[in-house]
Protein backbone atom coordinates (compact mmCIF):
# COMPACT_ATOMS: atom_id res chain seq x y z
CA UNK A 1 0.00 0.00 0.00
CA UNK A 2 1.29 3.48 -0.89
CA UNK A 3 2.24 5.78 1.95
CA UNK A 4 -0.14 8.72 2.40
CA UNK A 5 -0.80 11.90 4.35
CA UNK A 6 -3.79 14.19 4.57
CA UNK A 7 -3.23 17.87 3.75
CA UNK A 8 -5.36 20.82 4.92
CA UNK A 9 -4.71 24.08 3.08
CA UNK A 10 -5.69 27.37 4.71
CA UNK A 11 -5.14 30.40 2.49
CA UNK A 12 -5.99 30.07 -1.19
CA UNK A 13 -4.78 33.40 -2.52
CA UNK A 14 -1.68 33.88 -4.67
CA UNK A 15 0.62 31.66 -2.61
CA UNK A 16 -2.10 29.14 -1.81
CA UNK A 17 -3.13 28.80 -5.46
CA UNK A 18 0.50 28.37 -6.53
CA UNK A 19 0.94 25.75 -3.80
CA UNK A 20 -2.08 23.74 -4.97
CA UNK A 21 -0.90 23.90 -8.58
CA UNK A 22 2.57 22.74 -7.55
CA UNK A 23 1.14 19.92 -5.43
CA UNK A 24 -0.92 18.73 -8.40
CA UNK A 25 2.21 18.71 -10.56
CA UNK A 26 4.24 16.46 -8.27
CA UNK A 27 5.72 13.53 -10.13
CA UNK A 28 7.56 10.38 -9.05
CA UNK A 29 6.42 10.73 -5.44
CA UNK A 30 6.16 7.60 -3.33
CA UNK A 31 3.71 9.41 -1.05
CA UNK A 32 0.07 10.21 -1.78
CA UNK A 33 -1.05 13.70 -0.70
CA UNK A 34 -4.79 13.71 0.02
CA UNK A 35 -6.10 17.28 0.21
CA UNK A 36 -9.02 17.19 2.66
CA UNK A 37 -9.58 20.92 3.23
CA UNK A 38 -9.10 24.12 1.23
CA UNK A 39 -10.11 27.35 2.94
CA UNK A 40 -9.92 31.09 2.54
CA UNK A 41 -11.20 33.74 4.89
CA UNK A 42 -14.81 33.60 3.67
CA UNK A 43 -15.33 30.06 2.32
CA UNK A 44 -14.06 26.51 2.71
CA UNK A 45 -14.17 23.06 1.16
CA UNK A 46 -14.12 20.41 3.88
CA UNK A 47 -14.11 16.66 3.37
CA UNK A 48 -16.07 15.47 6.40
CA UNK A 49 -15.16 11.86 5.68
CA UNK A 50 -11.45 12.74 5.20
CA UNK A 51 -11.54 11.54 1.58
CA UNK A 52 -9.56 13.51 -1.05
CA UNK A 53 -11.15 16.61 -2.56
CA UNK A 54 -11.08 16.86 -6.40
CA UNK A 55 -8.27 19.30 -7.13
CA UNK A 56 -9.10 19.72 -10.81
CA UNK A 57 -12.12 21.86 -9.90
CA UNK A 58 -11.02 23.23 -6.53
CA UNK A 59 -11.19 26.91 -7.51
CA UNK A 60 -14.76 26.82 -8.87
CA UNK A 61 -15.87 24.50 -6.07
CA UNK A 62 -14.50 26.91 -3.47
CA UNK A 63 -16.15 29.88 -5.16
CA UNK A 64 -19.49 28.05 -5.02
CA UNK A 65 -19.12 27.02 -1.39
CA UNK A 66 -21.30 28.50 1.33
CA UNK A 67 -19.88 31.11 3.67
CA UNK A 68 -21.15 28.98 6.56
CA UNK A 69 -18.56 26.34 5.63
CA UNK A 70 -15.70 28.31 7.22
CA UNK A 71 -14.18 26.73 10.33
CA UNK A 72 -12.96 28.76 13.28
CA UNK A 73 -9.37 28.05 14.36
CA UNK A 74 -10.73 25.94 17.22
CA UNK A 75 -13.06 23.96 14.96
CA UNK A 76 -10.25 23.51 12.45
CA UNK A 77 -8.05 22.05 15.18
CA UNK A 78 -10.82 19.68 16.28
CA UNK A 79 -11.33 18.52 12.69
CA UNK A 80 -7.63 17.90 12.02
CA UNK A 81 -7.09 16.09 15.31
CA UNK A 82 -9.56 13.42 14.16
CA UNK A 83 -7.78 12.70 10.87
CA UNK A 84 -7.46 8.90 10.49
CA UNK A 85 -3.94 9.21 9.01
CA UNK A 86 -1.12 11.71 9.62
CA UNK A 87 -2.15 15.22 8.62
CA UNK A 88 -0.27 18.38 7.63
CA UNK A 89 -1.74 21.88 8.01
CA UNK A 90 -0.47 24.21 5.29
CA UNK A 91 -1.08 27.72 6.60
CA UNK A 92 -0.55 30.17 3.74
CA UNK A 93 -1.97 33.10 5.70
CA UNK A 94 -0.49 35.83 7.87
CA UNK A 95 -3.20 35.20 10.47
CA UNK A 96 -1.89 35.54 14.03
CA UNK A 97 -5.07 34.05 15.52
CA UNK A 98 -4.49 30.83 13.61
CA UNK A 99 -0.81 30.88 14.59
CA UNK A 100 -1.83 30.84 18.25
CA UNK A 101 -3.52 27.48 17.70
CA UNK A 102 -0.23 25.91 16.51
CA UNK A 103 0.78 24.61 19.98
CA UNK A 104 -2.53 22.77 20.40
CA UNK A 105 -2.27 21.28 16.91
CA UNK A 106 1.30 20.13 17.40
CA UNK A 107 0.50 18.55 20.77
CA UNK A 108 -2.24 16.53 19.07
CA UNK A 109 0.09 15.26 16.33
CA UNK A 110 -0.88 17.70 13.56
CA UNK A 111 2.18 18.85 11.59
CA UNK A 112 2.51 22.33 10.12
CA UNK A 113 4.21 23.86 7.06
CA UNK A 114 3.83 27.61 6.75
CA UNK A 115 5.21 30.95 5.50
CA UNK A 116 3.30 32.74 8.31
CA UNK A 117 5.95 35.02 9.86
CA UNK A 118 3.67 36.12 12.70
CA UNK A 119 3.78 32.66 14.23
CA UNK A 120 7.53 32.91 14.74
CA UNK A 121 8.13 36.65 15.23
CA UNK A 122 5.42 37.65 17.70
CA UNK A 123 6.12 37.52 21.44
CA UNK A 124 8.80 35.07 22.53
CA UNK A 125 6.28 33.09 24.56
CA UNK A 126 4.47 31.94 21.41
CA UNK A 127 7.79 30.88 19.85
CA UNK A 128 8.67 28.72 22.86
CA UNK A 129 5.14 27.31 23.07
CA UNK A 130 5.27 26.21 19.42
CA UNK A 131 8.59 24.42 19.66
CA UNK A 132 7.91 22.92 23.09
CA UNK A 133 4.65 21.53 21.70
CA UNK A 134 6.53 20.01 18.77
CA UNK A 135 9.21 18.39 20.92
CA UNK A 136 8.64 14.70 21.64
CA UNK A 137 10.24 14.73 25.07
CA UNK A 138 9.43 11.23 26.27
CA UNK A 139 9.05 9.41 22.97
CA UNK A 140 5.61 8.11 23.92
CA UNK A 141 3.55 10.85 22.31
CA UNK A 142 3.20 11.55 18.63
CA UNK A 143 3.84 15.26 18.33
CA UNK A 144 3.48 17.21 15.12
CA UNK A 145 6.42 18.64 13.19
CA UNK A 146 6.70 22.32 12.27
CA UNK A 147 8.64 23.64 9.25
CA UNK A 148 8.73 27.31 8.25
CA UNK A 149 11.44 27.77 5.63
CA UNK A 150 9.40 30.31 3.68
CA UNK A 151 9.05 32.74 6.59
CA UNK A 152 12.42 34.19 5.53
CA UNK A 153 13.54 34.40 1.91
CA UNK A 154 10.51 32.68 0.32
CA UNK A 155 11.96 29.54 -1.34
CA UNK A 156 15.60 30.31 -0.55
CA UNK A 157 17.29 27.83 1.82
CA UNK A 158 17.91 30.42 4.54
CA UNK A 159 16.42 28.80 7.64
CA UNK A 160 17.58 25.29 6.76
CA UNK A 161 21.11 26.61 6.19
CA UNK A 162 21.13 28.41 9.54
CA UNK A 163 19.74 25.37 11.35
CA UNK A 164 22.39 23.14 9.77
CA UNK A 165 25.18 25.53 10.81
CA UNK A 166 23.94 25.56 14.41
CA UNK A 167 23.19 21.83 14.56
CA UNK A 168 26.67 20.89 13.32
CA UNK A 169 28.35 23.00 15.98
CA UNK A 170 29.37 26.07 14.00
CA UNK A 171 29.47 29.37 15.86
CA UNK A 172 27.35 32.16 14.40
CA UNK A 173 29.28 35.44 14.49
CA UNK A 174 27.02 37.66 12.39
CA UNK A 175 24.14 37.41 9.94
CA UNK A 176 23.42 40.30 7.62
CA UNK A 177 20.99 40.33 4.79
CA UNK A 178 18.66 42.06 2.40
CA UNK A 179 15.50 40.10 3.09
CA UNK A 180 12.77 42.29 1.62
CA UNK A 181 12.22 41.91 -2.11
CA UNK A 182 10.42 45.26 -2.12
CA UNK A 183 13.17 47.22 -0.39
CA UNK A 184 15.82 45.35 -2.35
CA UNK A 185 14.28 46.60 -5.59
CA UNK A 186 13.80 50.15 -4.29
CA UNK A 187 17.40 50.59 -3.14
CA UNK A 188 18.90 48.72 -6.11
CA UNK A 189 17.15 51.30 -8.31
CA UNK A 190 17.71 54.34 -6.11
CA UNK A 191 21.38 53.91 -5.19
CA UNK A 192 23.48 52.34 -7.93
CA UNK A 193 27.14 51.85 -8.72
CA UNK A 194 28.27 54.58 -11.13
CA UNK A 195 25.07 56.64 -10.69
CA UNK A 196 24.29 56.78 -14.42
CA UNK A 197 20.90 58.30 -13.71
CA UNK A 198 19.82 60.03 -10.50
CA UNK A 199 16.35 58.91 -9.46
CA UNK A 200 14.10 60.40 -6.82
CA UNK A 201 13.23 58.07 -3.97
CA UNK A 202 9.50 58.81 -4.28
CA UNK A 203 9.58 57.99 -7.99
CA UNK A 204 11.22 54.63 -7.31
CA UNK A 205 8.58 53.83 -4.68
CA UNK A 206 5.83 54.65 -7.19
CA UNK A 207 7.51 52.48 -9.83
CA UNK A 208 7.82 49.59 -7.39
CA UNK A 209 4.13 49.90 -6.53
CA UNK A 210 3.21 49.96 -10.22
CA UNK A 211 5.19 46.77 -10.81
CA UNK A 212 3.41 45.03 -7.94
CA UNK A 213 6.51 44.79 -5.74
CA UNK A 214 4.96 46.65 -2.81
CA UNK A 215 1.90 45.98 -0.73
CA UNK A 216 -1.22 47.93 -1.82
CA UNK A 217 -0.17 50.35 0.92
CA UNK A 218 3.61 50.79 0.44
CA UNK A 219 3.96 51.95 4.02
CA UNK A 220 3.64 48.30 5.07
CA UNK A 221 7.00 47.78 3.33
CA UNK A 222 8.59 51.13 4.14
CA UNK A 223 8.05 50.85 7.90
CA UNK A 224 10.66 48.08 8.08
CA UNK A 225 8.43 45.74 10.12
CA UNK A 226 8.52 42.94 7.54
CA UNK A 227 12.32 42.92 7.72
CA UNK A 228 12.18 43.12 11.52
CA UNK A 229 9.96 40.03 11.68
CA UNK A 230 12.40 38.05 9.53
CA UNK A 231 15.37 39.20 11.62
CA UNK A 232 13.54 38.17 14.77
CA UNK A 233 13.27 34.65 13.39
CA UNK A 234 16.94 34.50 12.36
CA UNK A 235 18.07 35.91 15.71
CA UNK A 236 16.02 33.36 17.66
CA UNK A 237 17.37 30.49 15.59
CA UNK A 238 20.86 31.82 16.34
CA UNK A 239 20.20 31.54 20.07
CA UNK A 240 19.08 35.06 21.00
CA UNK A 241 15.93 35.42 23.09
CA UNK A 242 14.51 38.32 21.09
CA UNK A 243 11.23 39.25 22.74
CA UNK A 244 9.47 40.63 19.65
CA UNK A 245 10.00 42.38 16.32
CA UNK A 246 9.68 45.73 18.09
CA UNK A 247 12.28 45.06 20.79
CA UNK A 248 15.27 46.29 18.75
CA UNK A 249 16.06 49.32 16.55
CA UNK A 250 14.10 49.38 13.28
CA UNK A 251 14.54 52.31 10.91
CA UNK A 252 11.31 53.37 9.24
CA UNK A 253 11.48 54.94 5.78
CA UNK A 254 8.20 56.74 6.39
CA UNK A 255 8.84 60.45 7.09
CA UNK A 256 7.67 61.31 10.61
CA UNK A 257 5.34 64.01 9.33
CA UNK A 258 3.55 61.47 7.11
CA UNK A 259 3.02 58.75 9.71
CA UNK A 260 -0.49 60.00 10.51
CA UNK A 261 -1.63 60.40 6.89
CA UNK A 262 -4.63 58.13 6.41
CA UNK A 263 -5.05 57.64 2.67
CA UNK A 264 -2.42 55.86 0.57
CA UNK A 265 -2.94 58.35 -2.27
CA UNK A 266 -2.29 61.29 0.06
CA UNK A 267 0.86 59.64 1.40
CA UNK A 268 2.23 59.02 -2.09
CA UNK A 269 1.33 62.57 -3.17
CA UNK A 270 3.30 64.07 -0.27
CA UNK A 271 6.28 61.68 -0.30
CA UNK A 272 8.20 63.80 -2.88
CA UNK A 273 8.38 66.58 -0.28
CA UNK A 274 10.97 64.49 1.54
CA UNK A 275 13.11 63.38 -1.39
CA UNK A 276 15.86 65.79 -0.31
CA UNK A 277 16.47 63.74 2.84
CA UNK A 278 17.03 60.43 1.03
CA UNK A 279 18.96 62.18 -1.75
CA UNK A 280 21.41 63.56 0.83
CA UNK A 281 22.03 60.04 2.13
CA UNK A 282 22.57 58.76 -1.42
CA UNK A 283 25.00 61.55 -2.32
CA UNK A 284 27.03 61.07 0.86
CA UNK A 285 27.35 57.35 0.16
CA UNK A 286 28.28 57.98 -3.48
CA UNK A 287 31.00 60.41 -2.38
CA UNK A 288 32.59 57.51 -0.48
CA UNK A 289 32.21 55.18 -3.47
CA UNK A 290 29.41 53.31 -1.72
CA UNK A 291 25.74 52.48 -2.23
CA UNK A 292 22.80 52.35 0.16
CA UNK A 293 21.00 49.13 1.03
CA UNK A 294 18.23 48.36 3.54
CA UNK A 295 19.68 45.61 5.69
CA UNK A 296 18.93 43.53 8.74
CA UNK A 297 21.76 42.44 11.04
CA UNK A 298 22.12 39.88 13.81
CA UNK A 299 25.49 40.37 15.51
CA UNK A 300 26.74 37.94 18.15
CA UNK A 301 30.27 39.39 18.25
CA UNK A 302 31.81 40.24 21.61
CA UNK A 303 31.26 43.79 22.81
CA UNK A 304 28.37 44.61 20.49
CA UNK A 305 25.67 46.73 22.16
CA UNK A 306 22.94 46.23 19.55
CA UNK A 307 22.60 42.53 18.75
CA UNK A 308 19.79 43.02 16.23
CA UNK A 309 19.00 46.07 14.10
CA UNK A 310 17.30 46.98 10.85
CA UNK A 311 17.99 50.00 8.66
CA UNK A 312 19.97 51.68 5.89
CA UNK A 313 23.64 50.71 5.58
CA UNK A 314 26.43 51.77 3.19
CA UNK A 315 28.43 49.21 1.19
CA UNK A 316 31.48 49.42 -1.05
CA UNK A 317 30.93 48.71 -4.73
CA UNK A 318 32.90 45.46 -4.34
CA UNK A 319 30.51 44.09 -1.70
CA UNK A 320 28.04 41.38 -2.81
CA UNK A 321 25.15 43.50 -1.54
CA UNK A 322 26.13 46.39 -3.83
CA UNK A 323 25.79 44.39 -7.03
CA UNK A 324 22.37 42.94 -6.22
CA UNK A 325 19.81 43.26 -9.01
CA UNK A 326 16.04 43.52 -9.15
CA UNK A 327 14.17 42.28 -6.10
CA UNK A 328 16.62 39.52 -5.13
CA UNK A 329 17.37 38.67 -1.51
CA UNK A 330 20.84 37.96 -0.19
CA UNK A 331 21.91 36.69 3.24
CA UNK A 332 25.50 36.38 4.45
CA UNK A 333 26.32 34.01 7.32
CA UNK A 334 29.56 34.96 9.07
CA UNK A 335 30.60 32.01 11.22
CA UNK A 336 33.69 30.67 12.95
CA UNK A 337 33.88 27.83 10.46
CA UNK A 338 33.54 30.00 7.35
CA UNK A 339 36.07 32.57 8.57
CA UNK A 340 36.62 35.62 6.38
CA UNK A 341 34.47 34.38 3.51
CA UNK A 342 30.84 34.21 4.62
CA UNK A 343 28.39 31.63 3.35
CA UNK A 344 26.06 33.54 1.03
CA UNK A 345 22.54 32.58 -0.01
CA UNK A 346 21.15 34.68 -2.85
CA UNK A 347 18.20 34.61 -5.24
CA UNK A 348 14.55 35.46 -5.65
CA UNK A 349 13.22 36.10 -2.17
CA UNK A 350 9.66 37.10 -3.00
CA UNK A 351 6.81 35.99 -5.23
CA UNK A 352 4.01 33.46 -5.05
CA UNK A 353 5.71 30.72 -7.07
CA UNK A 354 8.99 30.62 -5.13
CA UNK A 355 7.20 30.98 -1.79
CA UNK A 356 4.88 28.10 -2.68
CA UNK A 357 7.91 26.04 -3.69
CA UNK A 358 9.45 26.58 -0.27
CA UNK A 359 6.21 25.57 1.46
CA UNK A 360 5.82 22.47 -0.72
CA UNK A 361 9.41 21.44 -0.01
CA UNK A 362 8.58 21.62 3.72
CA UNK A 363 5.43 19.54 3.19
CA UNK A 364 7.48 16.88 1.40
CA UNK A 365 10.06 16.81 4.21
CA UNK A 366 7.33 16.40 6.80
CA UNK A 367 5.53 13.72 4.78
CA UNK A 368 8.70 11.70 4.40
CA UNK A 369 8.90 11.52 8.19
CA UNK A 370 5.26 10.93 9.12
CA UNK A 371 3.49 9.24 6.18
CA UNK A 372 1.91 5.86 6.89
Amino acid sequence: MARAVNVAIVGAGLVGSAFINSLQSLRLSSITYNVILIARSSKALVSKQYTPLPLQTWSSDLAAASSSSVLSPGDLAAYLEKSPIPVILVDNTSNETLARVYPRLLQQGVSIATPNKKAFSSEYGLWTAIFEASANLNGAEKRGLVYHESTVGAGLPVISTLKDLVATGDEIVKIEGIVSGTLSYIFNEFSTIGEEEVKKFSDVVLKAKGLGYTEPDPREDLNGLDVARKLTILARLSGLEVQSASSFPVQSLIPTALESVEEVSDFLARLPEYDAETEKLRRNAAAEGKVLRFVGKVDLSDGVSERVKVGIEKYDSSHPFASLKGSDNVIAFHTKRYGRNPLIVQGAGAGAEVTAMGVLADVIKIAERIAT
